[in-house]
């Protein structure tokens, strides 16, 4: 009885982790679509699933009808008969015509995602990003805007937002889940695609959406997330504006943030960049661009936005994503030190 229990308990369990695998928030499920490749890609997933429940309904009925129908009543061997044509015709044709059922529209939708003329057709004005992937963390270059942030791309909504991804170290692969991906970033080829951020559905978000790097990468893999603001054209042009106009190092706003602004110099800024401009090369992007940091909604993208977090993330990232690049890189620094250099941080905003 013991055991029983024990393995009504395990399938409760089971049957329960099936269930919640479904649930999900708008700004991070794949079942929650906010873009027109999402939308694609749910449908393809309902049809193959419609499918796929389709023939195992069919299987177990014909199972349990053989089952009671021809389940054997007596020792006398039944008569011995070759296949039937007709039924070897039928299971042959019926997955072909499912086979066919399933691909036409796949292969209708890869060449449909994988269309980006528009991007490359002279006097385009198709948003292009180009995204370098680091360990751990991600560069994003707008060429036609002339600037470069990292860690939370800023996208305007009902229009395709084309993408040119390439990584500086290792293979990692470019996914926001709620809006369509996943694409590889390769150190030797350059891959293309784009997305198309819904408006309605980025509103109920919060107009953030988070993405994330799908492929093992190392130990801090599963940390390497980034964020995505989704806003209107106008808003986004307000944003582009607003970063072009930083063309020098931001003034500190009070004494303590202009302290914090000296360590900065002294320490972080052979890493880092506080001015958004894009032409620096792909070898010296060596760590995130922090024009506005004080504008982003996570620090190093998994820790909540305050100075105690960010002074957390100075005083050991190893401890947050270990293998990151940043340890080791810059002397130690006391209490004194972080609060003048968090204020400096926090006060890094373009908006």
């Amino acid at each position: 009885m013991k055991r029983l229990a024990k393995w009504r308990l395990i399938s409760l369990f089971a049957i329960l982790a099936l269930i919640l695998s479904g649930c999900g928030e708008p700004f991070l499920s794949t079942l929650k679509p906010a873009g027109e490749v999402a939308d694609m890609q749910y449908d393809l997933m309902k049809l193959s699933t419609l499918i796929m429940v389709g023939v195992i309904i069919i299987v177990m009925i014909i199972f349990v009808i053989v089952f009671f129908r021809f389940r054997r009543k007596d020792d006398r061997i039944p008569k011995q008969v070759e296949g039937s044509h007709k039924l070897e015709i039928i299971w042959t044709v019926i997955p072909i015509l499912l086979l066919l059922i399933l691909a036409v529209p796949t292969v209708a939708a890869t060449f449909k995602l994988a269309d980006v003329s528009d991007m490359d057709k002279k006097n385009s004005k198709a948003i292009v990003v180009n995204v370098r992937s680091h360990l751990y963390w991600w560069d994003f270059e707008y060429p036609k805007q002339k600037i470069v942030t990292s860690q939370e791309l800023v996208v305007p909504t009902n229009e395709k937002v084309y993408f040119n991804l390439k990584s500086v170290d290792v293979k990692h692969s470019f996914w926001i889940p709620a809006v369509g991906g996943k694409m590889d970033t390769n150190t030797d080829n350059i891959n293309k695609f784009w997305l198309k951020f819904d408006a309605k559905r980025a509103n109920e978000a919060g107009n953030l959406f988070y993405g994330k790097c799908a492929e093992l990468c190392g130990p801090s893999h599963a940390l390497m997330d980034f964020k995505v603001k989704a806003m209107n054209r106008d808003q986004f042009n307000s944003w582009v504006k607003s970063m072009q106009s930083v063309k020098k190092a931001q003034k500190a706003g009070s004494d303590l943030a202009a302290e914090g602004q000296a360590i900065f110099n002294k320490s972080c800024i052979g890493c880092h960049a506080v001015t958004p401009g894009n032409s620096m090369p792909d070898t010296a992007r060596l760590a995130p661009n922090l024009t506005n940091f004080g504008d982003r909604s996570r620090v190093a993208g998994i820790l909540e936005h305050n100075k105690e977090e960010l002074k957390n993330w100075i005083r050991n990232p190893e401890t947050y994503k270990p293998g990151n690049e940043m340890t080791g890189k810059y002397p130690k620094m006391d209490e004194k030190q972080l609060d003048a250099l968090a204020e400096y941080l926090m006060g890094l905003k373009v908006q």
